[in-house]
């Protein structure tokens, strides 16, 4: 019994997270440490979420926070649902609320938070951090719990100052790596979108996420997970390739994909 508390205890100190889902076809992210079950974005439906969370023993109903990073569809379209279903209170900023409104339909108390801002839910805490993404009042996320800190670092625009400093803060991170730039520039994509998509305001390339990895020398993730990547102008052994040619064939690469739930990993 006391190894049985003790193997408790030390769960309960560990952070583990795994992407539901990660595209433009629908995000979401679960991440739980010190008993804390947080959810991040809800751009896949709630029958998906539900199956996808209990694939890996977690019930839906019992999280704690859906936190939402910006309107895009992707990531805010079915946020609605999550709460009138399932109960989870859920976290965005006023402006985001504000752009999203019409698709998320009935929700009682909005929990709002400022950009920049962090959110505390007992002994974790999450830093929300604004992005150059062109949404109203994106953020992306630094979740902290005790000496572990995980990154969730999607739909950021470009590379942005501060960004390598956040990464270099971290044990652990979701890092965009939306597209190929070959692939991009011979898509069929029309010329105003490909300029969208590798803008100010965009998404970051593989060589770009790469080289954010690169000019981490102070203290580089002990992994990360490619995510968001573009079905038409991205493969994951690309995106893969790219970080691991730039820092290091034995450097753990994961992938958070688009078509599936994934696997469980320790931050």
């Amino acid at each position: 019994m006391f190894l049985t508390r003790l193997s408790l205890r030390l769960l309960r100190k560990n952070m583990i997270t795994f992407s539901l889902q990660s595209g433009s076809n629908g995000n979401s992210i679960y991440v739980e440490a010190e008993g804390v079950k947080l959810l991040f974005d809800a751009g896949i439906s709630g029958v998906t979420a539900e199956r996808r969370l209990a694939a890996h023993g977690r019930d839906i109903r019992d999280v704690d926070a859906l936190i939402v990073s910006h309107e895009h569809s992707d990531h805010v379209s079915c946020a609605g649902v999550y709460h009138r279903k399932y109960g989870l209170p859920v976290y965005m900023t006023k402006p985001t609320f504000r752009a999203s409104a019409r698709r998320l339909g009935a929700i009682d108390g909005v929990k709002y938070f400022d950009a920049g801002r962090s959110l505390c839910f007992s002994g974790v805490t999450v830093h929300t951090i604004r992005t150059a993404h062109d949404a109203v009042d994106g953020v992306a996320f630094v979740v902290e719990c005790g000496k572990r800190r995980l990154g969730i670092l999607t739909d950021l625009g470009h590379p942005f100052a501060g960004l390598q400093e956040m990464l270099e803060s971290v044990d652990a991170a979701y890092l965009e790596a939306n597209y190929d730039p070959h692939m991009l520039e011979r898509s069929d994509y029309p010329y105003a979108l490909k300029r969208r998509i590798s803008g100010q305001g965009g998404h970051i390339s593989n060589d770009e996420a790469a080289s954010l990895l690169v000019s981490c020398s102070r203290k580089r993730p002990k992994w990360i997970a490619v995510a968001h990547l573009s079905q038409h102008n991205n493969l994951p052994a690309l995106a893969i390739q790219a970080q691991q040619r730039a820092v290091g064939m034995d450097y753990p690469v994961y992938h958070a994909s688009r078509d599936g739930v994934s696997d469980v990993w320790h931050v």
